[in-house]
């Protein structure tokens, strides 16, 4: 049985929904134009909606962030006259918030149960066990192809008859158009996964995940990589630190080494105090990960090749043997809204322009996202996507653009998934540790980088009302303004 809390929370959220879509099916698009039409500009508010809260004032003061580096907006979900509006014209880089501009599009556009499909062909037909040619994958823009699904691809293959394939495995990556990509260039961490480069054929988002399990009495770690790499060196097991060495930062003392693209390498020591943990990185050569990946996990699974794995094109007139489907968009939705994964965002955005537009490109997709935002949204400012997912400088949305866009989604026929895509505060995904007043009663999403801090979503008051709260923090000194967000969420959420 849930404890009270949670099952509290689980009723509010389904109250929440339930009433939210008797309100679509009673009044729909109608509804929607009706409340958003008003705020085709910058409208008049009252004089007290201009008046940051006590709480929010106090907050930024204390992290030395001057007031005018805040812009916010809190009105009610199918209101017209906001309850605050701070700066709300002014644009802002919205860092990952920018992600439900995205996903609301994707989910109104192609619709929550669609599907991503990666098609296996094959040349010739197996023989004894043998294929005398060629197998082919062809990537269309998966987000999801993860490390247990590629081993599911593999071993499909394997019950075609495939053991030996006398030929080549060809990935198809051409569904996408995609610029040069340097995953150092943002941050200089080219080895964090979220600078992963999007990819037609994506495979477990470019990264491997390195597990260590110390092995006292051998004084070792012992090291699994997921998925299995081919053509790279992987040590088995690394040192443990002295008895006793506290956990710390455990990263740190590996002293790891990925700048080779063929090896993996840690100079130092892993604490048994640790325990196990993970960790996931994106190697060198991010071009060739696929490559290594499918011939890795081919080579796990007892399969043979006697040419390589390459890049190329799928035949003219080739037929699908047969191809693994992804989970629909709405769960896709849901795991990078909650966890805020850029590069599956990236591809979402890019299947925009391939379904809708005919080539799977960043102007392509930009010009799908434009054009859908004039027919749902008419006047409010156009925001600057870049690449769909906020990892950018150049990125730009004011608050009240944003809030008519959650006003609208509200109303929308997808408001359901697209409302359980975002984290619960106090309870899951990137705010599973943020309480306060309205932990259990907002579903916002975040959005971080250096000199930007956001939350944008919706706040279930105490009274009963649900606002739309949109919040950017854009300054040198970001990070530390937290607590002033959090201070505009509760007190949107305290209003009775």
């Amino acid at each position: 049985m849930a404890p009270p809390k949670l099952a509290a929370m689980s009723a509010m959220s389904f109250s929440f929904l339930g009433q939210a879509r008797r309100l679509r099916c009673a009044a729909g698009w109608a509804l929607a134009l009706a409340f958003l039409t008003p705020w085709a500009g910058a409208q008049p508010v009252p004089a007290d909606a201009s008046v940051l809260p006590p709480s929010v004032e106090a907050a930024l003061q204390r992290a030395k962030v001057p007031r005018e580096a805040l812009s916010a907006l809190v009105v009610e979900v199918e209101g017209r006259q906001p309850r605050l509006a701070h700066r709300a014209d002014a644009p802002a880089n919205p860092a990952s918030v920018m992600k439900l501009v995205t996903t609301y599009a994707a989910l109104d556009l192609l619709g929550p149960a669609f599907t991503w499909d990666t098609p296996v062909y094959l040349d010739a037909a197996p023989q004894g066990g043998s294929l005398r040619g060629n197998v082919y994958i062809k990537g269309q823009g998966d987000p999801k192809l993860v490390v247990e699904r590629l081993w599911l691809l593999m071993r499909r293959l394997r019950a075609t008859g495939v053991e030996v394939i006398l030929g080549d495995i060809v990935l198809d990556r051409s569904a996408f158009a995609l610029p040069a990509h340097d995953p150092a260039l943002f941050d200089g961490e080219p080895w964090r996964p979220y600078n992963a480069a999007p990819d037609a054929l994506l495979l477990n988002y470019k990264a491997v995940s390195i597990g260590f399990v110390p092995d006292l009495a051998a004084g070792v770690a012992r090291l699994r990589y997921e998925p299995p790499l081919a053509q790279v060196e992987l040590p088995a097991t690394v040192p443990l630190a002295a008895q006793g060495a506290a956990c710390g930062d455990w990263r740190a003392g590996l002293r790891a080494d990925f700048a080779d693209p063929a090896r993996i390498a840690f100079q130092g020591v892993y604490p048994a105090a640790c325990g196990e943990r993970e960790w996931s990185i994106a190697p060198a050569d991010p071009g060739g990960y696929a490559a290594r990946a499918v011939e890795g996990m081919w080579r796990e699974l007892g399969g043979k090749l006697t040419g390589r794995v390459r890049d190329g094109k799928v035949p003219a007139g080739l037929a699908p043997a047969f191809g693994s489907t992804s989970p629909p968009l709405s769960e896709v939705v849901r795991d990078i809204n909650k966890y805020s994964n850029n590069v599956m965002t990236q591809q979402v955005f890019l299947t925009l322009g391939l379904q809708k537009a005919g080539a799977g490109s960043f102007d392509q997709a930009r010009s799908v996202l434009a054009q859908w935002w004039r027919q749902r949204l008419g006047a409010a400012e156009m925001p600057v996507v870049d690449n769909g997912a906020g990892l950018s400088r150049e990125a730009r949305v004011n608050a009240r653009a944003l809030a008519r866009m959650l006003q609208h989604a509200w109303a929308s026929p997808v408001m359901p998934e697209f409302m359980a895509s975002l984290p619960i505060a106090g309870v899951d995904g990137t705010l599973r540790r943020r309480q306060g007043q309205a932990a259990g009663f907002a579903h916002l999403k975040t959005g971080a980088l250096r000199d930007v801090v956001a939350l944008a979503g919706y706040v279930h008051a105490a009274g009963g009302r649900r606002y739309v709260l949109v919040g950017f923090v854009n300054h040198p000194n970001a990070s530390a303004a937290r607590p002033a967000l959090d201070a505009l969420v509760d007190w949107a959420a305290s209003d009775r």
